[in-house]
């Protein structure tokens, strides 16, 4: 599966829209996660442990993409972007979304 950020692919053409398309994911840091992180917070510096965490949710959002794409018979993503959010102050919510399409086979 192709998966862009662009609005098309050099040497194919879009044969076909199939509209829009998610892969989500919500993740909670354990309490031992975020005593660890506070306590880095308050030294300074990049908090590893939020790092991890955001990282892998970005790679089962975008899995979960592929995923719901290849379930609408599409070949490729277009136009795939990240959004993010928290709910509460323990939870992450990551949204991996664009455009899925059928692309014609290289020229």
């Amino acid at each position: 599966m192709l998966v862009v950020t662009t609005e098309n692919v050099p040497g194919h053409q879009v044969v076909q829209v199939k509209g829009q398309v998610f892969g989500v994911v919500v993740r909670s840091r354990g309490i031992g996660g975020n005593v660890m992180a506070g306590l880095r917070s308050l030294v300074g510096g990049e908090i590893h442990e939020y790092t991890q965490m955001l990282e892998e949710a970005r790679r089962h959002a975008l899995d979960r993409l592929v995923s719901n794409a290849k379930a609408m018979g599409a070949n490729a993503v277009l136009m795939m972007r990240f959004d993010s959010a928290e709910i509460g102050q323990t939870m992450s919510e990551i949204v991996a979304y664009g455009t899925a399409v059928v692309l014609d086979p290289p020229t």
